[in-house]
């Protein structure tokens, strides 16, 4: 199937400018002006970071999901448990990019006050990009690392040896502060590649990379349709079983330890749009252990001995985690940020469902 697919053209937009489209697409839909601001600034930045998968595509889901209620407007996160440095906050369905920096903000503050916070986040409508919340945590000098599930909606990703799918995406994230310098991310999901990332090549109507994917009978395939279209297949775990047990251990933590729920049977709603997303995060102050000093020491020697390995043939340099999408920002900031027609008309569409004035589309976009 993958022979039929064609390509589509694309658009670049300046990040402002789509920052703005944005924002008004999540005000007119009844967001508040914060709201739609902390989504805006989280999908854009996943643009520019080289991350379309968890960017301004995902918006029209979103805005299907505020109004059948899946995703609540304006609704911030309560604590659920609260034992001092082990901590439970229920985001109620609200934006994720909402009560999850909520949920870091008060992990933050308990890692200062007891050196660590375990803390477990149930119960949000799509968090995004994982990394975002490691930066976060490393804005305020903390390291930290992320187990995420997501439950809601029909199984993505076959388990190792599998034929037919039984989670989702499950992502990982471990985020590393540096002293005056951007930090150490490392965010990926414990499938192959994200969904999202299926979806984008779906819209540009381009085949995926071998080994990505399989079919309904359990056959590789290029063809991204095949997450789309009954009978469905499946997106594999990276790294053979390595990523595959990884991918369990994240919605056994995510969703059984903070009491978010595991993605079953009894979660799975295989007709449904709902993104739950669990995550249990751990947030350390490096000054309650080795120290802040001998910590940020040895960051920077381990990480010059690392990038002063010789380069492979065809290699430029080595990189550290982070690096990649790094250099990506700053050439979509220069040049904008490359949108595919489907995509963008999506948006288009969606900006005009919730009554966005037709003036001020092409205005601000």
């Amino acid at each position: 199937m993958a022979s039929t697919l064609g390509s589509v053209g694309e658009v670049r937009i300046k990040p402002e400018r789509l920052h703005t489209f944005a924002m008004a697409i999540c005000r007119a839909d009844g967001s508040s002006e914060e709201e739609a601001r902390l989504v805006a600034d989280h999908l854009v930045l996943a643009n520019l970071f080289g991350h379309d998968s968890h960017g301004v595509g995902m918006i029209p889901h979103y805005i299907q999901n505020t109004e059948s209620g899946a995703c609540v407007r304006n609704h911030h996160a309560k604590m659920a448990r609260d034992n001092g440095a082990v901590i439970v906050v229920d985001g109620g369905a609200g934006y994720g990019q909402v009560v999850a920096k909520e949920a870091m903000d008060i992990g933050i503050e308990r890692a200062r006050q007891h050196g660590v916070c375990v803390l477990g986040l149930i119960n949000a409508h799509h968090i995004g990009r994982i990394g975002h919340w490691g930066e976060q945590c490393a804005r305020a000098g903390m390291v930290s690392t992320h187990w995420v599930n997501v439950h809601g909606h029909k199984s993505m990703v076959a388990p190792f040896g599998g034929a037919e799918p039984r989670f989702t995406t499950n992502p990982y994230c471990t985020t590393i502060p540096r002293n005056g310098k951007e930090p150490i991310v490392l965010d990926f999901a414990t499938s192959q590649v994200a969904m999202g990332k299926v979806r984008v090549a779906q819209n540009k109507k381009v085949p995926m990379e071998d080994g990505l994917l399989i079919d309904a009978a359990g056959r590789p395939t290029t063809d991204p349709g095949v997450m789309y279209n009954a009978p469905y297949g499946a997106l594999l775990p990276f790294g053979l079983h390595k990523g595959g047990g990884l991918a369990v251990i994240c919605d056994l933590l995510a969703g059984a330890l903070t009491g978010g729920r595991t993605h079953s049977p009894r979660t799975i709603k295989k007709t449904g749009t709902d993104i739950i997303n669990n995550m249990l995060s751990v947030i350390i102050d490096p000054a309650a252990m080795g120290g802040s000093a001998l910590f940020e020491e040895e960051v920077e020697t381990f990480i010059t001995w690392v990038k002063s390995a010789k380069p492979q043939d065809g290699v430029p340099e080595v990189l550290a985690p982070g690096e990649p999408e790094r250099a990506r920002r700053a050439d979509r900031e220069k040049n904008g940020i490359p949108i595919d027609t489907t995509t963008w008309q999506q948006l288009l569409d969606v900006a005009a469902k919730v009554r966005l004035n037709d003036t001020d589309i092409p205005h601000m976009a």
